[in-house]
């Protein structure tokens, strides 16, 4: 109980930075006044407008008035769309949840057997297993997407170039993975987000193997007349678990905010194209509300991931009971 106070406060005191943070960058960042006004207005106008948009009070006032606000759940209305800047984001969320599990769940689904492979084999195979991962570092996710889209939806027709497929409502949240036409426009964006992922899963994988191998414990493990197979399923595995739930949980935020590059490529409606709109009109409300509830997803997996250490080792689990 008090490991997870301590992280409940760590987690309020990274968010209260934030917030502070992405207020006086995003406000120091140019005038919306200027998109939103006709050049040809009066003064008159223009005044009405600044009042209208509480930018004619000081800012440090504009801050805390923010900040009752986000702690109310509410952080203004959209300057562009009129409407309020929470419910607006979190009409997006559900798309750019979908697409970043589902890059993640890819990864974890090819990473992690090319990993447990190139760490136990040492041939041609594991080398272009490593060649491959290199190359995942190196290529820029918006030309993945370009020649992902050129190859497979525009020379090969086999799958659509972008856009998200028809969605289904379930518990609320509307959902495109449940039909084969929704995975047939989810499969490319979310391939070329999961590109990075593999690779570095691949990396961590195959890195955790080779050194687990050599341990005292497969080496006992071995002398028990154990097969292969249940030594790298069972024991390595197990403890390389800790490393991998970690990694995946870091890359969950960058995952969301690589999306944003993603969803401009392919027309995927998430947050992230909401984002690039907002920021080419400076929509400081609707910026500042993505950035927050990135944040707090952010925090929130971060802070199940360290309960999930307790699970997989009770060596954790003893030494935050004797804390």
């Amino acid at each position: 109980m008090n490991f997870l106070l301590r992280r409940l406060v760590h987690g309020g005191i990274v968010l209260l930075a934030m917030s502070l943070l992405v207020f006086a960058a995003v406000y120091a960042i140019g005038s919306p006044v200027d998109l939103l006004v006709d050049p040809n207005a009066d003064a008159t106008d223009r005044e009405r407008v600044i009042r209208g948009l509480g930018l004619d009070r000081p800012l440090p006032l504009q801050y805390l008035l923010f900040l009752k606000g986000a702690l109310s759940g509410n952080l203004g209305n959209s300057f562009i769309y009129g409407t309020p800047a929470i419910p607006l984001i979190l009409s997006r969320l559900p798309a750019t949840l979908e697409l970043a599990l589902s890059a993640l769940a890819i990864a974890v689904l090819v990473g992690l057997p090319l990993g447990l492979y190139a760490g136990t084999k040492r041939n041609s195979a594991s080398r272009l297993i490593e060649g491959f991962a290199l190359l995942g570092f190196s290529l820029p996710t918006f030309w993945i997407g370009l020649m992902l889209i050129l190859v497979f939806a525009v020379d090969l027709q086999w799958l659509p170039p972008g856009g998200r497929g028809p969605t289904y409502e379930v518990f609320g949240i509307e959902l495109s993975c449940l039909s084969r036409e929704g995975w047939r426009h989810l499969l490319l964006p979310a391939t070329t987000l999961a590109l990075f992922n593999i690779a570095l899963l691949i990396r961590v994988t195959r890195s955790g193997v080779a050194d687990a191998l050599g341990r005292d414990y497969v080496r006992f493990a071995r002398s028990r007349g154990l097969g292969p197979a249940h030594i790298l399923g069972v024991h390595v595995l197990r403890n390389l678990m800790i490393p991998i739930i970690t990694l995946l949980g870091l890359e969950f935020g960058s995952t969301v905010a690589f999306a944003v590059v993603t969803e401009s490529v392919f027309g995927w409606p998430g947050m992230g194209k909401l984002l690039i709109d907002a920021v080419g009109t400076l929509d400081r409300p609707l910026i500042v509300a993505y950035l927050l509830l990135t944040t707090t997803l952010f925090v929130a997996v971060n802070l199940l991931i360290d309960v999930s250490y307790g699970l997989l080792d009770p060596r954790l689990r003893r030494e935050s009971g004797d804390a």
